[in-house]
């Protein structure tokens, strides 16, 4: 090992590192001889490229579907084959998808760039996210501009390329600046690319909080404007909010927390992992050292990975816990966002853990095809949505690079499979709405093009494919090309154990069925412990008990032990010992109809949110009357703006997030959200309730109460909009339900009845009683005081009085809320079917 500068490399091999880190490592090796563990999951040349011709034909097919049917809109929509727009500035595949095109289709990403250039605009007035327009429209300028600009200086091409991309990098980054204005140094998550935030017009700036992540990934892309440009502003700006973030951790536990206030710099959320929130925060603290060669980054991600492997890590699993008190699980599932860590794991050079978090991953992907957004620490589903993510892509592909083991072929082999199988549909490929049923949702990110296709091909490609050297360059979140000679020191990527790819297996094996998907037959595992026998002649088992330790057999062979050898006895453990960890409870909530004819008497259960107004916070609720929102998915341009205001708006789930939807809902003036969802069929008993989550930005501006109700449940709500016409709710928790802690109390009837003369007809409705001869109408208990008061009780029977008085009355009509128009009520018959 040796140190060339500020970087740290072994034998060449060009992993930053701690000095002492790879020698750990390579000394692991030395356990496992090839030949005993070799495991037969050889690729042929011919295989790979085979492979790799497929994937490059996935991604013809995906981009050419997005510029015949969305082109320029922000996305495609794979399954109504059209685009989307989410109030971006400029198409994100049009930008993010051109370094892509690089990797084998030159005459492609040439043409890409002249549309980028002709058709692209900046001083759009538009409210964007600083982060996704960073990583996703920034740094796809930044990645095409490198590219263009080596295949320039090579002279075959793009020689009339003048450093366009750049200059519109550059003018887009001096449009998210003013986003940093704030007393702290954090950047506002909003900004209008026109009128900055503090402007009148801006719409934006009275956000407080942001992601920690959010906040924690621009020095990439910032410091390469900066070195490409020469102007240090942006370098400066983003080197200052990672400052912050560092001296806000938590020094006790060097830990972070998932949402941070940018005014005054004090956690919002106090849960700390390495998933969604902070995930690329911990990346860009390890990639700014290998870009940039300042040892500062390489100092605070060692600390911070440090207390992630002390807290977080609990292999294979990567758990959620509180900063301020890291031995406190906050959560019992994992986000998928968590699978670029194992490829992180790999550039630090600590390859057993990242070994073991994939292969926990890949068994998930075995039981579910596809990664649930969410997944308990059980493995069963959390969260049913797969966007198509590409973090365990990426992280196949770094293991690949770093043990040459050919398992990740197959892997990534099984990805490109269940891509066609499960995601491909006429126009593209379709997000999967829920992997328990494999139904889509109309929406293929950028991202899906900017970086799977890209991971997937490098997997299946040899360097002297490849029209450059990929060693040259580092991935940004997103997956662009940033070249690692903007500092002297290089640090290619090079294989780590070319002549071992067992020693990944050693370490595979022990998860090789932690899902049970594949599990032999009575393949349970055994530990085995050595028990001492004690003088008082106590049995094992008695002696575990006394221990706490219960055993629970089953069958007479499961739990033979043996005799070795006086005192000794072996114990063949058949118990698997499970930490219990609560489940994070959803709370109910309702939409309860109160307006006529319903009056509080239907009531439809709906889940909550985790973003806007926190109704179990609200004493009475929400009241208002609903209306549909137009377009009624709420993704584009609220139409009925005019009629909505002052209404709760009725939307449709599907074809773009929650949090966006509310938005423009916000915006449009309405006073709350009920969220319907797509899927016909779905219903409060057959599905689980779940809480909405965000769109990964600050949701801050949010302040809309918001609810989700099932299809069937919807359909009822709709309905009785469609035949009433005005329809008022109520929004609040179900234990809140109106009249729900309130006795029913008894209609009191008053009776009355007399006897008729002679000839007399009855008008209108009558109560007629009639006695048989020999029946009694009343029977007393005591036969002897009912003769004692004889004549004296006459006057009452006459009277006909049987039951209650006026108070009677009074109390019915308090209990039904009865008004002028519903006293009829309190006169009818007991028992009778009320409107």
């Amino acid at each position: 090992m040796k140190q060339v500068g500020n970087c740290w490399t072994a034998a060449g091999r060009g992993y930053p590192l701690v000095p002492g880190t790879m020698l750990k490592t390579l000394l692991l090796t030395l356990l496992c001889g090839w030949a005993s563990c070799h495991e037969s999951q050889h690729m042929t040349p011919e295989e790979k490229s085979v492979i790799r011709d497929q994937v490059v034909e996935m991604f013809d097919h995906a981009y050419g579907s997005y510029m015949k049917y969305a082109y320029p809109a922000d996305e495609l929509m794979p399954l109504s084959c059209r685009g989307r727009v989410r109030v971006q500035a400029v198409s994100r595949v049009t930008v993010t998808g051109l370094d892509t095109t690089v990797l084998n289709k030159l005459d492609e990403f040439e043409e890409g760039v002249r549309k980028t250039l002709k058709d692209v605009r900046l001083d759009n007035d538009v409210v964007v996210s600083v982060f996704e327009t960073n990583i996703r429209v920034l740094g796809g300028l930044l990645g095409a501009h490198v590219m263009a600009d080596m295949l320039r200086q090579r002279g075959d091409r793009m020689q009339w390329y003048q450093d366009e991309l750049l200059h519109m990098a550059k003018e887009l980054g001096h449009r998210l600046l003013p986003a940093f204005n704030t007393t702290s140094g954090l950047p506002y998550p909003r900004v209008n690319l026109k009128h900055g935030v503090v402007s009148p017009l801006s719409r934006t700036g009275t956000e407080s909080d942001t992601c920690t992540a959010c906040a924690g990934t621009m020095i990439l892309e910032f410091a390469a404007l900066s070195r490409l440009s020469g102007e240090t502003v942006f370098e400066e700006h983003a080197r200052k909010a990672l400052d912050v973030l560092w001296e806000k951790r938590q020094r006790g536990s060097d830990l972070v927390g998932t949402v941070i206030n940018i005014h005054s710099g004090d956690w919002v959320r106090r849960d700390s992992g390495v998933g969604a929130g902070i995930d690329s925060y911990y990346e860009y603290l390890m990639k700014a050292y290998i870009l940039l060669g300042d040892s500062v980054f390489l100092e605070r991600f060692n600390i911070h990975y440090s207390a992630i492997m002390k807290y977080i890590s609990q292999p294979p699993l990567l758990l959620n816990v509180h900063m301020h008190n890291p031995t406190v699980s906050v959560r019992s599932w994992m986000d998928s966002l968590l699978a670029f860590f194992p490829g992180l794991q790999v550039l630090r050079g600590d390859l057993k853990p990242a070994i073991e978090t994939h292969e926990m991953l890949y068994q998930v992907t075995k039981q579910h095809k596809f990664l649930p957004e969410a997944f308990t620490t059980e493995f069963r589903v959390h969260w049913g949505q797969h966007p198509l993510r590409p973090e365990f892509a990426e992280s196949t592909y770094y293991l690949y690079k770093a043990t040459g083991d050919p398992y990740y072929l197959r892997v990534g082999q099984s990805i490109v499979e269940k891509l066609n199988a499960y995601a491909r549909v006429p126009c593209g490929f379709a997000a999967v709405q829920d992997v328990r049923t494999g139904t889509h949702e109309d929406r293929m990110d950028s991202f899906f093009l900017a970086e799977m296709f890209k991971y997937l091909y490098l997997l299946f490609s040899e360097k002297s494919q490849l029209p450059f050297d990929i060693d040259d360059y580092i991935f940004t979140t997103e997956a662009h090309l940033l070249p690692v000679s903007l500092v002297s020191c290089l640090l290619p990527v090079q294989t780590l154990f070319p002549n071992n790819p067992s020693f990944a297996k050693t370490i595979r094996d022990g998860y090789k069925y932690l899902t049970g998907v594949g599990r032999p037959f009575n393949s349970i595992p055994v530990r085995e412990i050595e028990l001492p026998l004690h003088d008082d002649g106590m049995e094992p088992v008695e002696f575990l008990k006394s221990m706490g330790i219960s055993l629970t057999p089953m069958n007479e062979s499961s739990y033979l032990w043996l005799q070795e050898h006086k005192g000794v006895y072996r114990v063949k453990l058949v118990a698997q010992l499970s930490q219990a960890v609560e489940e994070e409870e959803v709370v109910p909530h309702i939409v309860q109809l109160i307006s006529p004819p319903f009056l509080g008497r239907t009531v439809l259960t709906a889940g909550p949110a985790k973003f806007g107004m926190d109704l179990t916070k609200q004493e009475h609720g929400v009241k208002g009357s609903i209306m549909k929102a137009s377009p009624y998915t709420a993704c584009g341009p609220i139409e009925n703006a005019d009629q909505l205001r002052g209404h709760i708006a009725l939307a449709l789930r599907g074809d773009c997030m929650f949090a966006g939807k509310a938005r423009r809902l916000q915006e449009a003036g309405a006073t709350g959200v009920i969220f319907i969802d797509h899927r016909d069929g779905s219903n409060i008993e057959d599905s689980p309730l779940f809480q909405m989550v965000g769109d990964g930005d600050s949701t801050a501006d949010l302040t809309l109460p918001l609810v989700f109700l099932f299809s069937r449940e919807g359909a009822l709500l709709t309905t009785a909009l469609e035949e009433h016409h005005n329809v008022d709710v109520l929004l609040l928790p179900k234990e809140r339900q109106l009249g729900h802690d309130k006795p029913e109390k008894p209609l009191g009837v008053n009776i009355k009845f007399r006897l008729a003369g002679e000839g007399e007809a009855a008008e209108g409705p009558t109560l007629e009683f009639v006695l048989e001869k020999g029946e009694m109408l009343l029977e007393e208990e005591e036969e002897e005081e009912e003769e004692e008061q004889g004549e004296e009780e006459q006057p009452l029977e006459e009277e006909g009085q049987l039951v209650g008085d006026a108070e009677s009355q009074r109390n019915c009509e308090k209990a039904s809320g009865a008004d002028d128009e519903d006293t009829a009520l309190c006169d009818s018959p007991a028992g009778s079917e009320q409107p």
